[in-house]
């Protein structure tokens, strides 16, 4: 591989790749200084196939949004409406479990559930619609709700993080998704999302988390105001508690959509910033086992081309989603099981059918 490596400033990180070696923070910041996107792309893929082989992992999922409303007017987000917009919803848990049985594909062993920050909902409000679909769908796996929506629960449920927790796993969520992370860096936080918890607060959520044994996902938001210092402190502030706690089964690195947003004069992230990060992401985050290249943001040719930058995993058939939709994406409103097989085909890899926590399971094969 080393002969690959063109930019001689990173050959040194590309030797310590080889020897399975931590990179430093300096190293990170190095690749985001480099324009050898290939050679960076090829010590990513030196790792992920070290790690997953010819593998790529995708499962088959519904989303569903269980409210829209949301307070804290996100400068980013294109997704919350007031509780006064006309556009505005609140579902029963009556209706999410009605609109499962509608949308629901075959095969599906997860249903995904993140939403607005609502002061009128309190925890029964999302016990309810938890146990609500594990008694109609007790097989199906619910992982929901974000650090971010958890923290404000706690707060408008006079509860503690930790209490919530526990109702929650009562009720029978069975994993947490890895939004609301965007950038930790308080200065980029307080320009883009300055009402949401801080790094703390989600960190705390996954502390607590991680501690009963639950598995959850991490994320970052790039392509908006951050800085490359201010990803590799996020990648290793990810990875530090990754040392300690070890919940985190896959880092998704999310593209901001500007449309819609209040950043909509911003240019979207660049093709090459998305490889580049899939591929930083890979060789920082050494303790994450999996990288996700997410076809609803990404774009489907460009998670293809993920595949072979440091992810071993695409998502799944995602049907439904309104979030990143709402900010403009262009991707299709769900994918068949035959279409992602196919794509992941096409790139030259390995699909293999997953569930949420990465058991390899069986399913239909195109």
């Amino acid at each position: 591989m080393l002969e690959l490596i063109s930019d001689k400033r990173i050959r040194p990180i590309a030797e310590k790749v080889l020897a399975g070696e931590r990179l430093t923070f300096e190293d990170g910041l190095a690749l985001y200084d480099s324009a050898d996107l290939p050679s960076i792309g090829a010590m990513a893929n030196h790792v992920r196939e070290k790690l997953h082989g010819n593998k790529t992992y995708y499962n088959i999922n519904l989303h569903i949004n269980p409210t829209n409303t949301c307070f804290m007017s996100c400068r980013f987000c294109a997704f919350g409406r007031k509780a006064f917009d006309e556009k505005s919803y609140i579902l029963k848990p009556e209706e999410i479990v009605d609109r499962a049985r509608r949308q629901m594909p075959k095969g599906c062993t997860e249903i995904h559930l993140v939403g607005g920050l609502d002061p009128r909902l309190k925890i029964e409000y999302y016990c309810g619609y938890i146990s609500a679909l594990k008694e109609a769908f007790p097989e199906i796996h619910i992982k929901t709700l974000t650090p971010v929506e958890v923290v404000y629960i706690a707060r408008m449920s006079r509860m503690t993080v930790s209490d919530v927790i526990d109702r929650l796993a009562e009720a029978g969520m069975g994993s947490m998704p890895g939004g609301g992370a965007e950038i930790f860096d308080p200065e980029v936080r307080e320009q883009i999302c300055e009402h949401k918890c801080d790094s703390e607060g989600w960190f705390e959520t996954h502390r607590e988390l991680h501690r009963r044994g639950f598995k959850s996902n991490c994320t970052m938001l790039i392509g908006h105001i951050e800085e490359p210092r201010h990803r590799i402190d996020h990648l290793v502030r990810l990875r530090t508690h990754q040392d300690e706690w070890g919940g985190f089964q896959c880092f998704i690195p999310l593209s901001f959509h500007p449309a819609n947003t209040k950043f909509s004069h911003l240019p979207p992230p660049s093709g090459f910033l998305e490889l580049q990060t899939i591929a930083i992401s890979r060789l920082m985050l050494d303790n994450i086992p999996h990288i996700k290249a997410y076809w609803i943001m990404l774009g489907i040719k460009q998670a293809q081309v993920g595949q072979w930058f440091g992810a071993n995993d695409i998502d799944g058939t995602v049907v439904h989603e309104e979030i990143y939709h709402d900010a403009g994406a262009a991707t299709p409103q769900g994918m068949t099981v035959e279409t992602l097989q196919r794509l992941v085909r096409e790139c030259g890899r390995e699909p293999v059918l997953r569930n949420t926590i990465y058991e390899e399971i069986g399913g239909p094969v195109a």
